[in-house]
């Protein structure tokens, strides 16, 4: 399913709330996750039909979360009147958002390449990385789906390849016409966007060890600096000794 490029209207209103935002893009994340694992698959000994359907499947998701967290967080971007606490909030979830988007990018150009030199025509190409188990039940999760049931009779030729590849190829365009037109719809700096969340903050440890060992620390460095004090005073007192046996030395022999 291609991303569409539905137009927003820009209204200088947004109505759905900012938690429902940070739930869309929490859901993308999840998917396009989901996504990179499957799409590290292709080529392997896990690599059949089921796996190609998933990808299908899962991208499809992933796609259709695009469009509404794309919507939904113009939207927003686009209030005049959106306070400027929510506004950053909806400028993370943009970065996030984006970003997001750019991997599932890089994952479907991944999986259109690999799919190219691996063929499920022919399987006896496929690298033997020792990798065991199936990947449906991650999909299904990602997807929030009980179970993924696979149509057809699991067989696949090089005709329906070549569609799924060009279809692929599609909706690879679509999606880097769409990070385009989003740059152009809302223009949001990354490198200004600052982290709000607590897990973004700086460490502040009160922990008792460390206080313990940044005294160790300090200790050992004071000693440090002790010892080659003494052993300066130490070299030089020998070159003044050294001296002083020369000159009398050369004092006699005169």
């Amino acid at each position: 399913m291609p991303l569409s490029n539905n137009k927003v209207a820009d209204d200088g209103t947004s109505a759905q709330p900012l938690q429902e935002g940070k739930a869309m893009v929490d859901s993308l994340i999840k998917v396009v996750a989901c996504y990179r694992h499957l799409a590290s698959c292709v080529g392997g000994c896990m690599d059949n039909s089921s796996l190609r359907r998933d990808l299908r499947q899962t991208r499809e998701r992933a796609q259709t979360l695009a469009v509404s967290c794309r919507n939904h967080l113009t939207a927003r971007l686009r209030d005049k009147t959106l306070p400027e606490t929510e506004r950053k909030e909806t400028e993370l979830l943009w970065v996030a958002f984006s970003s997001c988007l750019e991997l599932l990018h890089a994952d479907m150009c991944k999986v259109f390449t690999m799919a190219k030199h691996f063929s499920l025509a022919n399987n006896s190409n496929m690298v033997q990385t020792g990798i065991q188990g199936g990947t449906t039940e991650v999909a299904a999760r990602a997807l929030s789906l009980p179970d993924l049931q696979e149509a057809g009779d699991g067989t696949q030729t090089s005709s329906v390849e070549g569609q799924e590849q060009s279809q692929l190829e599609q909706e690879i365009a679509q999606v880097d016409r769409t990070l385009d037109d989003m740059e152009l719809k809302v223009n949001v700096l990354r490198w200004t966007v600052e982290a709000l969340s607590p897990q973004y903050a700086d460490p502040v440890s009160t922990d008792s060890a460390s206080l313990a060992l940044l005294s160790i620390d300090e200790e050992a460095a004071q000693s440090f600096c002790s010892r080659s004090q003494v052993f300066a005073a130490m070299m030089l007192s020998g070159v003044a000794i050294f001296a002083l046996v020369l000159s009398v030395c050369v004092v006699f022999l005169v």
